[in-house]
């Protein structure tokens, strides 16, 4: 005999809301946990959304251009 994934302890919860609650289980249970994170996207990055300050002088229309 298996035991339970879990049990209701206070409530009567429905049909439905013990299927939401066993899927939401399952799949925390079977994510890979060795796998790295997807590093973040340079498009999202904090510092590509902000400008820079204008440096009116010779050659600024040039370098408002450049990176960083």
């Amino acid at each position: 005999m298996t035991e339970p994934l879990f049990r209701v302890v206070r409530g009567t919860p429905s049909p439905e809301e013990l299927a939401a609650l066993t899927a939401v289980i399952l799949a925390a249970a079977s994510g890979d946990g060795d796998s790295a994170p997807t590093p973040a996207s340079p498009w999202s990055a904090r510092v590509t959304q902000t400008r820079r300050p204008l440096d009116p002088g010779p050659g600024a229309w040039r370098a408002s251009g450049l990176p960083h």
